[in-house]
């Protein structure tokens, strides 16, 4: 099932034979960090299995947003905002970004409560957000059939374009320096005296003194080469894009029904909340006490299903050794079978809620695996028993939006700086420190 269409990165072809830091993974936080890093003058390469956001970094909605998240992110995403103004600026390519608004409607009391909270809470940032009624909602949707008993209007959010955003910042990081390396998957870090000294790629060595994985869905398997417990899990989303469509909306939108953001092409990116898929696999079973809290709590929101996907997970290798194929060599890219039915219900929810989408055709569908935590917040973190060993994965659907802040933060772990926002909500010793998971909760 082929997967969206990303502007390509072509790789370099020359392998360097000393940097100062590896990034390993080309999504929107692994080239984020190189970006950041390169522009700080540090000597970077980062590099990828297959292709520069083959993955989730190209697959995901396209929203960056700041209404509606854990507020533990929300400082880290305030950051993001200020980055993503520039962001055309500053990698001198067209990612596609808008500030358009998100509109999340109010499905029900608590959640209009809920909702209620965000313009203060966001307010100290300076960020327009307000409640709005049916009046000023239709004004945002003429002609859809909708009624709300309120909604979250957050104009400081807004859009981008998954698959030309990380290419773009790859780029850009190439231009300050950085060697950006396309199907060169890391079999492994070398150690000498206990530190990082190097990693080892199917196509040689590089000696460096500090490694910063970023490798979304594959995190938790690398790390256990390396005897890193990192709990992480892989949950299923399905998208479609449309045919351009005439007088749609500007503005995001998302309800019970379907989530709508509008594209550079004319077309939109529809979803739905409900579309989250869990395959079965060992890890359910390795990780099964740390996320049951969270099974708990969102269980109606998950469907689970048993199939391939836990024979081809059984089947991988926790160790290997680093002169032979890893397991990142054998898949190159993850490019799941879409589920059609939640997003074909919410297509067709749309359509005969708003005319203007009548004659939308579903121009492409494809699924995506989103790298998630217990907790569903991400890890950026030094790992205390590898020194010069950095982590930043498990962003839970939330990491396109915060991509850029997220490699501002991890590149100051990196170089040791002073770091943009407190990181220590994003510790990966929560999960075994004895802290207690916490969810999602109201602000």
């Amino acid at each position: 099932m082929p997967g969206p269409q990303v502007v390509a990165v072509q790789g370099d072809e020359a392998l360097p034979s000393k940097v100062d830091v590896v990034v390993i993974g080309g999504g929107i936080i692994g080239t984020s960090t190189a970006l950041e890093l390169a522009e700080r003058g540090v000597s970077v390469a980062l590099c990828e299995k297959g292709g520069i956001a083959e993955e989730q970094s190209s697959r995901n909605w396209g929203w960056v947003r700041i209404s509606q998240r854990d507020p533990r992110e929300v400082p880290l995403m305030a950051e993001s905002i200020r980055i993503w103004r520039d962001l055309d600026s500053r990698v001198g390519r067209d990612i596609g970004y808008r500030q358009c608004g998100i509109v999340f409607v109010s499905a029900d009391e608590a959640e209009e409560a809920s909702n209620a909270q965000w313009p203060e809470e966001l307010g100290r940032y300076q960020l327009p957000s307000r409640m709005v009624g049916q009046v000023e909602f239709d004004s945002l949707y003429p002609g859809l059939r909708l009624p709300v008993r309120s909604a979250l209007y957050t104009a400081a959010d807004g859009r981008a374009e998954p698959q030309k955003a990380a290419p773009a910042i790859a780029e850009a990081a190439r231009d300050k320096g950085a060697h950006i390396l396309t199907r060169c998957a890391v079999r492994g870090i070398e150690k000498a005296g206990g530190k990082i000294c190097g990693v080892v790629t199917e196509r040689g060595s590089i000696a460096c003194s500090s490694v910063v994985l970023a490798g979304g869905a594959w995190s938790s398997l690398f790390s256990r080469n390396l005897g890193v417990d990192l709990p992480q899990l892989k949950v299923m989303n399905t998208v479609i894009r449309t045919t351009p469509v005439e007088g749609g909306p500007e503005t995001t939108l998302f309800s019970n029904d379907f989530a709508i953001r509008k594209r550079q092409d004319g077309g939109y990116t529809i979803a739905s909340e409900g579309d989250n898929v869990v395959d079965i696999v060992p890890d359910s079973f390795r990780y099964f006490a740390k996320f049951l809290p969270a099974l708990k709590n969102d269980w109606r929101s998950l469907k689970f299903r048993v199939g391939n996907r836990f024979l081809e997970e059984a089947m991988l290798p926790s160790r290997w050794a680093l002169d032979r194929q890893s397991p990142f060599e054998r898949c190159r890219v993850l490019d799941p079978v879409p589920a059609p039915r939640e997003t074909d219900r919410a297509l067709s929810r749309l359509k005969a809620a708003y005319p203007v989408f009548k004659d939308a055709q579903i121009a492409q569908r494809w699924a995506g695996l989103i790298d998630v935590t217990p907790d569903a917040v991400p890890v950026i973190s030094p790992v205390e028993t590898v020194p010069g060993f950095f982590i930043a994965t498990g962003f839970s659907g939330h990491g396109f939006g915060i991509g850029p802040g997220a490699g501002r933060l991890t590149a100051d772990l990196v170089t040791g700086g002073t770091p943009c926002v407190d990181p220590t909500a994003f510790r990966l010793s929560r999960f075994f420190d004895g802290s207690t998971i916490e969810l999602l909760t109201t602000l």
